[in-house]
């Protein structure tokens, strides 16, 4: 496509040329991690806004903020990055009652949103729909984005979404099963940056697809091979992310917080901060979810969470300055902050935090269970364990890259019991991609299974560290 003297070129095949020609009403690009997905699915929502003058589409996922770091940088950098150029495009970054928006010199518009602020996207009516991530839909957020595709400026009326699989008892995969929303299955071999037209891979392609190789389990069957498949042997068989996963809400901070933190470098380091309702019941409210950081720099992300640098600090000359050094609180303090066993990094973390720690009970399947029975609803039919979409404060670059979990909630599906030679059944979970599910269940472990009442830093007034 041309626009202004600036060409645009994008050369669809395989699974990505059969989305472009399709006209059926909802429409499903499902298959692994790195298949050329999203782009797909922009590139043809960008063409029809061109070709269809007055035409609105939707950009839409769960969540507004999940889609800065995803989406929209597909659609800036490599779809719409030419008529962004020479004006044919223009970023609109909304307001109050009107929601952000790409705005064409045609007179067409593509809205971006989340269901998370569903009022400001649910207003209007619609041409075309893109959704990314279909799974974290619920069917009622499908269903409710259907009734919005009546606009009438194209000759066709389309939502189109993509998606890595989960399980066949999704909702998604039996609407698909049912005929209600045809499935196209994309493959690596759709993406001319990982195979050439030749059918051979790049050396982008290679390094790639050997990423992929090396995942295990239900995430290789799911990001590699593109099937929907449940784990076998999943440990928290009751977990549903239509359940325990939540939209973000504030939380009152007279709730008690507790810190959960589970050590690492080249693996995850995870600090998570729950906050313990007047139920009982438990909360993630934010996490620390990150790779190839010591621990003195996730101190500094931790207490950004909770405090802010007082400018006016000076620092005693001489006295050896730690992360906590010259922050006034504004966020409630953790009562405790459990931490797994590693003495220098718990001195560590203890500095810079100017807090002390809790040793993490070590039972593995007493900490499983008390979780289990957190996950299952309790007597007035909800779970007593939630926790917050988008809870992590930064998504870690590199474990996207390489598909790993990059947060809590993405370790569940892969949390399963080790059944190598010679373990006993539902004794001991397979240890990998599970850092978070250690921190929760050391958090869990804490909180119903001590024996002892260890209390740390109760509430009170936000004070400055000059320690």
């Amino acid at each position: 496509m041309t626009a202004a003297g600036l060409t645009h070129q994008y050369r669809p095949r395989g699974a990505a040329k059969a989305l472009m020609e399709c006209r059926d009403p909802e429409l499903l690009l499902s298959g692994p991690a790195g298949t050329g997905k999203s782009r797909a699915c922009l590139e043809k929502l960008h063409l029809l806004m061109l070709l269809n003058p007055g035409a609105r589409g939707l950009i839409v996922r769960k969540t507004l903020a999940s889609l800065g770091s995803t989406a929209l940088v597909t659609f800036r950098e490599h779809v719409a990055k030419e008529a962004l150029a020479n004006g044919t495009v223009n970023w609109y970054g909304g307001s109050p009652q009107v929601a952000p928006s790409y705005r064409y010199s045609n007179g067409s518009v593509i809205v971006v949103g989340g269901m998370d602020r569903a009022t400001r996207v649910m207003s209007s009516e619609y041409d075309v729909v893109y959704v990314q991530e279909a799974i974290e839909l619920t069917l009622t957020d499908w269903e409710s984005i259907t009734t919005r595709l009546r606009n009438g400026r194209i000759s066709f009326q389309q939502i189109i979404a993509d998606t890595n699989p989960d399980t066949p008892a999704h909702w998604l995969k039996g609407r698909c099963d049912a005929g209600t929303t045809r499935m196209v299955e994309s493959r690596h071999e759709d993406n001319p940056v990982l195979v050439d037209d030749q059918g051979q891979l790049t050396d982008i392609g290679r390094a790639y697809i050997g990423k992929l190789d090396n995942l295990t389990g239900v995430r290789y069957h799911r990001l590699r091979r593109g099937l929907w498949v449940a784990a076998e042997g999943v440990i928290y068989e009751t977990y549903d992310p239509a359940v325990h996963l939540v939209d973000r809400v504030p939380l009152p901070a007279g709730w008690t917080r507790y810190w959960a933190v589970d050590f690492g470098y080249t693996n995850p380091f995870v600090c998570q901060c729950w906050a313990e309702d007047p139920d009982g019941r438990l909360w993630l409210e934010w996490e620390v979810y990150h790779t190839q950081r010591l621990v003195e720099d996730h101190a500094i992300t931790i207490l950004d969470q909770v405090s802010r640098p007082d400018p006016d600090y000076r620092h005693p000359a001489g006295r050896p300055r730690y992360a906590h050094h010259g922050r006034t609180w504004t966020g409630p303090k953790p009562r405790a902050i459990v931490c797994d066993h590693d003495a220098e990094d718990r001195a560590t973390l203890e500095r810079h935090l100017g807090m002390s720690t809790v040793a993490a009970h070590k039972s593995v399947s007493d900490g499983i269970q008390g979780v289990q029975t957190r996950l299952r609803p309790a007597g007035d039919g909800r779970p007593r364990l939630l926790l917050m979409r988008d809870a992590v404060v930064e998504r870690d670059p590199a474990l996207v890259d390489a598909s790993k979990p990059t947060c809590t909630a993405e370790e569940f599906p892969g949390y399963v019991w080790d059944t190598g030679a010679g373990k006993a059944p539902k004794e001991q979970p397979f240890k990998a991609d599970d850092h978070g599910m250690d921190a929760m269940r050391y958090l869990v472990a804490e909180v119903d299974l001590s024996a002892r009442p260890r209390v740390r830093f109760l509430g009170g007034p936000a004070r400055r560290s000059r320690r």
